[in-house]
């Protein structure tokens, strides 16, 4: 049977494109030009012989024909993605694509990579810090680093670190809070990515979730728990530290406890990735590396 089929690369620009409503934003996750995705849906709707978008001064949406083969696309797209992934016998590729929140690939993964690379190093590993979220494999990347419960349907989810809470502050500041209302004199810095934070602290601590209104009023809001931990570091505000992650800080003295109660958290770090990318050489050594990196017994060196 033959196929009747347009450009394959034009339908990539274009699911991008549809997805992200922006020729711009399609082309920074394509590493290419804005010219060159337009003129690719340009080259797409020419074979079809309609409009797909509708191109404004500074705005771009989709047409009803263009919201109609938008999920056909992506649907078609996918499962190419998923049969190379499952290709028997597949040869290496030699190339790791791993996603990871940058809290995690600062403090755990970019200073154990060299180990990893000692032993494999036929491996090239590309690391993905940006905020957001990722379809695997049609995005491109092999294995995500994240943070959460691990309720990700479909997917395989090897459990990594769990964490405690409790809230951390540079020594100064601490000695200014003897009581869970002092919480409400002193900047609380607030992370705004995790689901976890002060309203779960609060919770288990018994406070009322108001008893924190002005304290994280006065405190600064930040977008990832590294940026956090240094700003508490700076004194600029109390936070809910995430044990072990802030461990090497209160090792140094340059945090400490500011009281009780730790709290386990409902959230962790999980290594997802597509069931079928398992069967990749690549994927399945990182795997085995980090299952053999977090395991019992070796969170010591960890920090």
């Amino acid at each position: 049977m033959a196929y009747r089929l347009p450009p394959l690369n034009t339908l990539r620009l274009f699911e991008a494109a549809g997805r992200h409503q922006s020729f711009k934003a399609a082309a920074e996750e394509l590493h290419l030009t804005p010219s060159a995705v337009s003129h690719g849906i340009q080259t797409l709707e020419e074979w079809l012989g309609v409009e797909l978008f509708l191109r404004g001064n500074r705005s771009l949406s989709l047409t009803p024909a263009g919201h109609a083969y938008l999920p056909r696309v992506r649907d078609a797209l996918h499962a190419l993605a998923l049969a190379t992934e499952s290709v028997p016998g597949r040869a290496p590729s030699g190339r790791l694509s791993v996603s990871a929140a940058p809290t995690f690939a600062l403090r755990w993964l970019i200073p154990r990579l060299p180990t990893f690379q000692e032993r494999h190093p036929a491996i090239t590993v590309a690391l993905d810090t940006a905020h957001r979220v990722v379809e695997f494999p049609r995005d491109g990347i092999d294995a995500g680093i994240r943070l959460g419960r691990g309720d990700w349907p479909g997917l395989a989810a090897l459990k990594l670190m769990e964490e405690d809470l409790v809230p951390v502050a540079a020594p100064a500041l601490a000695a200014r809070i003897a009581c869970p209302a002092d919480l409400a004199a002193v900047p609380l810095l607030h992370v705004a990515d995790v689901s976890e934070d002060w309203s779960a602290w609060a919770e288990a601590a018994g406070l009322p979730p108001a008893a924190l209104d002005d304290g994280l009023k006065r405190g600064l809001r930040l977008d990832a728990i590294h940026m956090a931990v240094d700003a508490a570091v700076r004194g600029l505000g109390v936070i809910i530290g995430r044990r072990p992650t802030v461990d090497p800080e209160l090792a140094s003295g340059q945090l400490v406890e500011v009281m009780g109660p730790r709290l386990r958290a409902k959230s962790a770090y999980w290594l997802v990735t597509a069931r079928d990318s398992l069967r990749r050489p690549e994927v399945a050594a990182f795997r085995a590396w980090m299952r053999a990196e977090f395991a019992p017994g070796t969170m010591s060196r960890f920090g």
